[in-house]
């Protein structure tokens, strides 16, 4: 079958990869794409914003299955409307999107369900969460509720921290994302990603990871979108996974279903592992950027077989299965990020990073001018590797990293190193 797949970062240019493989596929396009998309199926310049272009596109190419990337299609309704069409999307309809694009609507849910997570306070107006803030006292973790391209977090560690991450969120920086705050108690232990599938009746597990938010090395510096990841996450043991499903995943699942609006697509939990066990600190309604990176190199199933066991309702019958090995990806982004940046420096070498065993090269923020390869954002490319260990596929990234020229770049240097911690 033709497939439509809608992004152009390393989440898309890693799914693209991955779909490329399926002896289902037929043709694939990805709109807008990006110069590694364009070495595994057709890039189409097509606005994914503007849903009847979308729609159009997807009838005068005979696609059987769009596939939707980011999360800002999905919360706007993209699926909805391909539904309305007669088009098989996977990926959340609008509201059950809004696990990701409103913290507000996550909390709710997780109270009517019973569902474990932080304790939280939701405010529309500054002065009022001001005052909760000073009542209650550090540490507290402040979220814009809305969907603010992974900038609106703040982990305050006094009570002036979380006071100004208030102001900020109501500032208008965010836009309508800023229009309420959501505070939250602060949870301790160990960060860990966990994704599952989900056809709306019945949910699978579908890997774990973990990454590194933080711009700098020892887990310092700015938030990020992530700098780096890795495939499995020690830290989600056979039974922490059998808890996330019975007490988190699930619970989800039958709770949107009992609301008429059922979750079909990748459910991905972030979750806080302490002592207790599982908490959730958050959804989102698809996967990860750069998780999706590793866990695409680890999959051996097929991926547009899930993909349309999801959308057809038939999880019940499907199953996943895995690589023994690990992935770990780096993330080169430009200096300066995660603020200001500048594009259109060439990049060299990538080629020779790929000729490193295990290793490929995912692109995110690049383009193609004159035959050659330029930065074209904030996180550029992706180095990815896959080998018997972490401590082997860190070192495999790392050679990859170093085969490459970009003196414009940087990167973290110790990605993986909890993991690696673990076992030395």
């Amino acid at each position: 079958m033709n497939i439509l797949l809608l992004g152009a970062g390393g989440r898309e240019h890693a799914l693209a990869w991955a779909i490329a493989k399926s002896p289902l596929t037929g043709k694939l396009f990805i709109a807008p794409g990006n110069p590694g998309t364009a070495q595994v199926g057709t890039n189409v310049a097509l606005d994914i914003t503007d849903h009847a272009a979308v729609v159009a596109f997807c009838r005068e190419n005979a696609i059987g299955l769009v596939v939707v990337g980011p999360e800002a299609p999905l919360v706007a309704g993209i699926v909805d409307d391909l539904a309305a069409a007669g088009i098989p999307a996977f990926g959340p309809r609008r509201i059950p999107a809004q696990l990701e694009g409103s913290k507000s609507f996550t909390k709710e849910l997780c109270d009517e369900f019973g569902i474990p997570t932080a304790a939280y306070a939701r405010f529309t107006e500054a002065e009022p969460a001001l005052a909760y803030v000073r009542r209650h006292g550090a540490r507290v973790v402040v979220k814009a509720d809305g969907l603010a391209a992974g900038k609106g977090v703040v982990v305050a560690e006094t009570v002036e921290q979380a006071e100004e991450a208030v102001r900020t969120v109501f500032s208008g920086v965010f836009g309508v994302a800023g229009a309420a705050v959501v505070i939250e108690d602060f949870l301790p232990g160990e960060e860990a990603s966990f994704f599952a599938l989900s056809d709306g009746e019945t949910a699978i597990p579908f890997g774990s990871a973990q990454d590194h938010k933080r711009a700098f090395d020892g887990d310092t510096g700015p938030n990020t979108g992530g700098m780096g990841a890795y495939s499995p996450a020690p830290v989600v043991t056979p039974a922490v996974a059998e808890r996330v499903m019975r007490e988190i995943i699930n619970p989800t699942v039958a709770g949107l279903k009992a609301r008429g609006t059922p979750y079909r697509g990748v459910l991905y939990a972030g979750l806080m592992i302490g002592a207790d066990g599982p908490r959730l600190i958050e959804y989102n309604a698809r996967f990860g950027d750069p998780e999706c990176q590793v866990l695409m190199l680890r999959l051996r199933a097929d991926i547009v077989a899930l993909f349309l066991a999801t959308v057809e309702g038939r999880l019940a019958e499907a199953s996943v299965t895995w690589s023994d090995d690990a992935a770990l990806t780096v993330v080169l982004a430009a200096r300066g990020y995660p603020g200001p940046v500048e594009k259109g420096s060439r990049i060299r070498n990538i080629e020779a990073a790929e000729a490193i065993e295990g290793v490929t090269v995912f692109h995110a923020g690049t383009r193609a001018v004159d035959g050659h390869i330029e930065a074209n954002g904030g996180r550029v490319l992706n180095v990815t590797a896959l080998a018997p260990t972490i401590g082997e596929a860190q070192a495999r990234a790392y050679e990859a990293v170093r085969a490459i020229d970009w003196p414009e770049g940087f990167s973290r240097s110790d990605i993986g190193w909890r993991a690696i911690a673990r076992v030395t």
